[in-house]
């Protein structure tokens, strides 16, 4: 997927039920949430900074 901050915004889909959390983007115009990567663990996090250059909080979805 290709980030574009003017069109999306990085976000975390956590699960209240199960704990699972998947790291994507969410669209400004719409809020529709494009999974991109599941997280498991403080390293999965950190990868998708990287490969997304992303600095700041990630806003979190439940």
């Amino acid at each position: 997927m290709y980030y574009d901050p003017n069109v999306h915004v990085p976000a975390i889909r956590c699960s209240i039920c199960t704990g699972e959390q998947v790291a994507g983007f969410k669209d400004l115009s719409d809020g529709r949430f494009e999974e991109v990567m599941l997280i498991r663990s403080s390293a999965d996090l950190e990868e998708f900074r990287e490969r997304y250059g992303i600095t700041g909080d990630i806003e979190k979805i439940y």
